[in-house]
């Protein structure tokens, strides 16, 4: 059900001001995915609904590239995060966002493209905390969301459905120990709590970027895994009542999705 409303609603995607005629003209034809991220604190099982989502044909799913941060030609940028997170945070977060504007804008011939977390939870999460925190410093933050802004306004990375996996703190903390990744074995619980605060700011607030559906990830990912397809379901129909078609300047019809 969730596919056959994906393709209903799929949009060409948008032009960039700055591109060719060449790529303007293939633009105007191409069309994308139904594009679903998945959002949440470390720990609360984004990585398990996604997985579960592999298993549709529907559904291109993508992975937090956490080996390719890993790997930065060599360099463990996860790892100096973690480590010194005031001296390594630009770096991380340019890398991150270039990583993350593959995964979004990567082609796919699949309905429905699910990833985990997004360009918009870079930048209107992790780099809001820092810059609160005072992690990056006012020019790092700037040089941060001027890179976004460019990348918004020249490249569609808009969003169609935002899942919340909303998972207390603490609980959040016990499955990232029991994991046991090397990286995240220092990772303290003041930290995801900040981070969840963050969330919930982006998510719950009046200036989320797409609708959101919120799931409750704390009793337990077995739990979780049960109400997903229902629920998402479910969702995909609720939203579908709130679509509405305007008209393009070339006169194709885009679907938009109403707040």
């Amino acid at each position: 059900m969730w596919a056959r409303y994906a393709r209903a609603t799929r949009r060409p995607a948008r032009d960039a001001c700055s591109v060719t005629a060449g790529a303007r003209q293939a633009s105007s034809t191409a069309r994308r995915p139904f594009r679903v991220s998945v959002e949440g604190n470390i720990g609360s099982g984004k990585s398990t609904l996604i997985k579960h989502f592999a298993n549709f044909p529907d559904v291109d799913v993508q992975l937090e590239p956490v080996e390719a941060w890993r790997d930065v030609r060599g360099v463990n940028l996860l790892e100096l995060l973690y480590q010194d997170t005031s001296r390594w945070n630009t770096a991380f977060q340019s890398y991150v966002q270039l990583s993350r504007l593959r995964i979004q804008t990567r082609p796919t011939d699949r309905d429905i493209q699910m990833f985990e977390r997004s360009l918009q939870n870079n930048r209107f999460c992790f780099v809001e905390m820092a810059h609160d925190n005072g992690q990056l410093s006012h020019p790092e933050y700037v040089v941060l969301c001027e890179w976004y802004d460019w990348i918004s306004s020249h490249i569609d990375i808009s969003l169609d459905l935002i899942v919340y996996l909303r998972c207390e703190p603490e609980v959040a903390h016990g499955r990232v120990l029991a994991r046991g990744r090397p990286e995240e074995r220092c990772l303290p619980l003041c930290y995801l709590r900040r981070l969840h605060e963050a969330h919930e700011r982006w998510l719950l607030g009046p200036g989320a970027p797409a609708p959101v559906l919120q799931l409750d990830a704390g009793p337990g990912q077995d739990y979780v895994r049960g109400l997903y397809e229902r629920i998402l379901g479910a969702a995909a129909r609720r939203t579908f009542y709130h679509c509405r078609r305007v008209e393009s300047v070339r006169k194709q019809h885009y679907v938009t999705l109403c707040e």
